[in-house]
């Protein structure tokens, strides 16, 4: 990326597995599933009933005092956003205005963050007296919701819904002063923005990023708008573990989830003088697009992924036979599957044949613009730990989706991990994750 060395050292996730980056680890791991019927609405009339939710929290405790007022103002994608944040800087030893104490180790200004972010759907409960009343003779009339329903809305009410307030929450919290980006590129929107938070740190801009990304997908609106497009599995309602299966010859769709992951990125030598956890470093990014006609799916050959992946590799300065581990999309809709092997076979070559990959979406569930930091997340554990989870609900491959996918945990030499991802809108993105070498 550049001269100045950006490593990672403090990772913080929220998801179907866990309400933290270690059981998230120990699940993806173990091969747990995050599957289940949907708790948060009734999905009665829906094709698709299964997502993967969050456990239980209270958002108050991972907020200082100074800031609890404002969580009347949060989206659940903000609040899981918090969550993710408090603990990867927790991890990471940093201390910062959130901890209500003068022993700030990085100066705000020297501080930045960017993450990535979905499309937040509106509460219903919240919306539907104001659709109430812009109802004209039993029709929707959006003259009258011009006035009396958004006049009924509170004027703040749009702050829950603006992508860019997750990191601003996060940022007021935790008082970061530097650059500030939110990336809106749909399920690489995570890729993305942790990739522009290590530039941030690379080009000199910062000493200290967060790099994230999350979506809350498990909300009416969406949920349907993933079956009427035909993305959900509708043949798992009564085996939610066994619903999503990347690469798999029974593969019939995704099951959509939330979750948020961060990312803590460091200079090497900030890191090093303060004895930071050195878990790896951020090597090679890149992005490019898919430029099929259905622009919701891949090209069958997967051109776009190929491209992300190869210029990720140019910019890591190592050949493909140097990676250790792929983390794909894998999303277990077959023709995108498909498609993502036909890249990855592009890329390797034979030696896809004997590369591990680990899909963890069969677990984790698609998480949206999350999906790319809760990758990383499992890259950085993976090759910090020199250990690949399980594969779930691989049995036999799909035609043309020949990988070498493992149904059980191993340990295994990592220097380098690759993760990719793509879009239902065309953007395609891959990261270089490189196991930490130097001198303490």
């Amino acid at each position: 990326m550049s001269k100045r060395r950006v490593v990672v050292t403090g990772l913080g996730a929220i998801s179907p597995l866990g309400l933290t980056s270690q059981e998230l680890w120990a699940g993806l791991f173990e091969g747990t599933s995050g599957a289940g019927l949907i708790q948060s609405f009734d999905p009665a009339a829906f094709p698709c009933k299964i997502a993967g939710e969050v456990p239980d929290y209270k958002i108050r405790d991972y907020v200082p005092k100074s800031h609890r007022k404002a969580t009347k103002l949060m989206s659940r994608d903000i609040e899981l956003s918090i969550v993710a944040a408090d603990e990867a800087i927790k991890n990471s030893g940093l201390v910062t205005k959130a901890a209500e104490t003068d022993l700030v180790t990085v100066a705000p200004e020297r501080s930045a963050i960017s993450f990535g972010a979905g499309l937040i759907s509106c509460d219903l409960v919240e919306l539907a007296p104001s659709v109430a009343l812009s109802i004209t003779d039993n029709q929707f009339d959006i003259h009258k919701w011009g006035k009396a329903g958004l006049e009924s809305l509170t004027p703040l009410w749009l702050l829950k819904y603006l992508p860019n307030m997750l990191p601003c929450h996060v940022g007021i919290i935790h008082d970061i002063q530097g650059p500030s980006n939110t990336i809106t590129c749909g399920e690489v929107a995570g890729y993305i923005a942790v990739a522009e938070a290590a530039e941030m740190v690379a080009r000199g801009d910062a000493e200290v990023a967060l790099g994230g990304g999350c979506e809350a997908k498990v909300n009416p609106i969406v949920m349907m708008r993933q079956c009427l497009l035909e993305r959900s599995t509708f043949d798992y309602n009564d085996r939610p573990e066994q619903a999503v299966r990347p690469f798999d010859v029974k593969a019939s769709g995704s099951v959509f989830g939330e979750a948020a992951g961060v990312l803590v990125l460091e200079e090497l030598e900030f890191a090093k003088n303060r004895n930071a956890p050195l878990l790896a470093e951020l090597v090679g990014s890149a992005s490019s697009n898919s430029l099929h006609s259905q622009f919701d799916h891949l090209e069958p050959d997967g051109k776009g992924i190929q491209i992300a992946i190869q210029k990720a590799l140019q910019e890591a300065g190592i050949r493909p036979e140097q990676i250790d581990l792929v983390i794909p999309a894998g999303t277990g809709i077959a023709v995108d599957d498909k498609a993502e092997a036909a890249a990855l076979k592009a890329v390797f070559g034979e030696r896809i044949n004997t590369l591990p990959v680990w899909p963890i979406k069969s677990m984790v569930t698609h998480t949206g613009a999350a999906a790319g930091a809760i990758d990383l997340i499992a890259a950085v554990q993976a090759v910090n730990n020199q250990k690949v989870g399980v594969s779930k609900n691989f049995e036999s491959p799909a035609q043309g989706c020949e990988l070498n996918i493992a149904n059980e945990s191993t340990e295994k030499e990592i220097n380098y991990a690759l993760c990719c991802g793509y879009s239902f809108g065309g953007q395609t993105a891959a990261i270089v994750v490189k196991k930490y070498e130097g001198t303490d």
